[in-house]
């Protein structure tokens, strides 16, 4: 079998695992999050917070607990790395510094996991597990609960009502993320993923030095990991490990785990809006964007030029041998069109244009199918602009799902969408102006422009991969991306949640013959096209200044 069929079979399996997940998935988190009854082990949990789970909460309290919850989460996180040197199971690694301390503390709390440390040279397992770990489960809960605010906003009429924060966020913790992960992490210990708390072992001398190894609870945290669409590995290597991806059965599951619950959710959505064809017209906007985007990324890395690429028959550098280009290619396509950030294989190292999709996939906002919530509400927004601009063709005003998109929807909208590319474009040219930024680059010209370029776009969306030949631990990248990461975060769900809360003031306007049928083919062309042309037209200088000039001249 050569390469290029198995990589198209494994899409194809890839895409018969989703489609078995999506119904019943999608069904059961629409039920967890329309339920009025509350688990026993819930309730512990509210009166331990103190929360009302049943105070409906508008638009303003709901930012509010989402702020609260993710400072708190902030400062501890920061604590517990500043603290590690006295604590017990820190393996002997010093106490994380201020600035790398707070990098990782926002990283986690955001959703983004983005790391400028070796896991394995500087966390012990108390952090990794009681720090680290517990934000994979709770910042992915956020991220649901956002969604979930604006397809209440869509649903409801008349009332500014969006729902309890401390109620979506047990729920979906407890109900979905942990039962889901404990399950995920079975299966991964069964294919050979490590799952211990074993120290640091030395298991060989090597090229005159010693090898060591620590062990770790990996499989539990590569779990959530995946689901919760996180992407901070146990180790440096990430899912390239073997400790934490060590066949190629467990590679297409961890590509799984990535995807099922940000497809999963617009089954979610059109049973919360009562219309699961609206929530087919999402899925077929996103899996349109994530298929052309794999289709690409293989060509870009098996037609090659050059006669070593030709001679290895695809573009083999940076690619683990047990996983091939082919599944590679579907791996960095999933984690960077999703907020996940994992690697399987070195992203620098990919053609000039495959970097370019990378990039690419995340400046659409990850949208396709985007993060744990944040792909859904992305692409919502999105959907608002398309008929915002439909509605200007035909001289109509816009609606969607019932409700009319006015001056103030639209405002928001726009809001959300130009927030991320202001950090991404502002801060990268500040780090390339600055004299001493650059001095981290690994590689000069078009390429070690697109290693800051990724960086950038990887803390701005809260994706959390990286280039890879960039030095970010420095306090000016350890600084800034940490700002990235905070504001392109929690900005965007201020304008999410002001809509949400606009659209749920609203009457339901009636469908009239004029009314733009969303649920069309004609509609989700529409969407894709808004999504591709407004990322080119924002994006499309600085790509050229990096991987589009790259990849012509190679």
């Amino acid at each position: 079998m050569g390469p290029v069929l198995a990589g198209v079979l494994q899409l194809l399996a890839l895409i018969g695992a989703l489609a078995l997940a999506y119904i019943p998935l999608g069904n059961y988190m629409a039920k967890v999050y329309s339920s009025d009854k509350h688990w026993r082990v819930e309730k512990w949990t509210y009166r331990a917070i103190g929360a009302n789970p049943d105070a409906e909460m508008t638009w303003t309290a709901y930012l509010r607990g989402v702020l609260a919850f993710s400072v708190v989460g902030v400062l501890f996180l920061y604590l517990l790395q500043r603290l590690q040197g006295v604590l017990p199971g820190s393996l002997g690694f010093d106490s994380v510094n201020p600035a790398q301390s707070f990098n990782t503390a926002v990283s986690f709390v955001t959703n983004t996991n983005w790391q400028s440390y070796y896991g394995e040279q500087t966390m012990g397992h108390v952090v990794q597990t009681a720090g680290l770990a517990v934000q994979n489960f709770v910042s992915a809960a956020v991220g649901i609960a956002v969604a979930v605010a604006l397809v209440r906003g869509f649903a409801r009429s008349r009332t500014g009502e969006l729902g309890n924060f401390w109620a979506d966020l047990v729920r979906g913790t407890i109900r979905i993320l942990v039962p889901g992960a404990a399950i995920a992490a079975i299966v991964l210990v069964a294919c050979g993923v490590i799952q211990n708390f074993s120290g640091i072992h030395e298991v060989g001398q090597f090229m005159g030095g010693s090898q060591q190894w620590n062990g770790g609870a990996v499989a539990s945290q590569e779990a959530i990991k995946e689901f919760g669409t996180n992407g901070g590995g146990y180790f440096n290597a990430n899912s390239a490990h073997p400790f934490e991806n060590p066949t190629p059965f467990t590679n297409l599951f961890e590509i799984f785990l990535l995807l099922v619950i940000p497809f999963s959710l617009t089954r979610t959505f059109g049973v919360m809006v009562g219309s699961v064809k609206q929530g087919y017209a999402i899925l077929a906007t996103m899996a349109t964007i994530w298929v052309g985007f794999v289709a690409l990324m293989m060509w870009t890395e098996f037609a090659h030029h050059g006669p070593a690429l030709q001679i290895a028959g695809s573009a083999m550098e940076g690619k683990e041998v047990r996983f091939g280009v082919g599944s590679s290619s579907i791996f960095a396509v999933s984690t960077t069109l999703t907020s996940t950030g994992a690697v399987d294989s070195f992203h620098s190292s990919f053609t000039g244009l495959g970097g370019g999709i990378t990039i690419l996939g995340m400046q659409l906002g990850e949208i396709a199918p985007g993060g744990t919530g944040s792909g859904l509400y992305g692409m919502l927004i999105m959907a608002v602009i398309a008929v915002f601009i439909a509605g200007l063709m035909v001289g109509r005003t816009p609606e969607y799902l019932g409700k009319k998109i006015g001056t103030r929807e639209i405002k928001l909208a726009a809001c959300y969408i130009l927030i991320t590319p202001a950090l991404v474009l502002v801060l990268a040219a500040i780090s390339m102006a600055l004299p001493t930024p650059p001095h981290s680059m690994l590689n000069s010209g078009a390429h070690g422009f697109s290693e800051v370029l990724y960086a950038f776009t990887s803390a701005a969306n809260n994706n959390g991969s990286a280039f890879a030949g960039l030095n970010a631990n420095t306090d000016w990248y350890n600084t800034m991306l940490g700002v990235a990461m905070l504001l392109g975060r929690f900005l965007p769900m201020v304008f999410v949640l002001a809509l949400a809360g606009s659209l749920a003031e609203q009457r339901p306007v009636p469908e009239t013959a004029g009314t733009l049928r969303t649920n069309k083919p004609l509609f989700v062309g529409l969407l894709v096209g808004a999504i591709l042309i407004i990322t080119g037209l924002t994006y499309f200088p600085a790509l050229a200044l990096g991987p589009l000039a790259e990849g012509l001249a190679s």
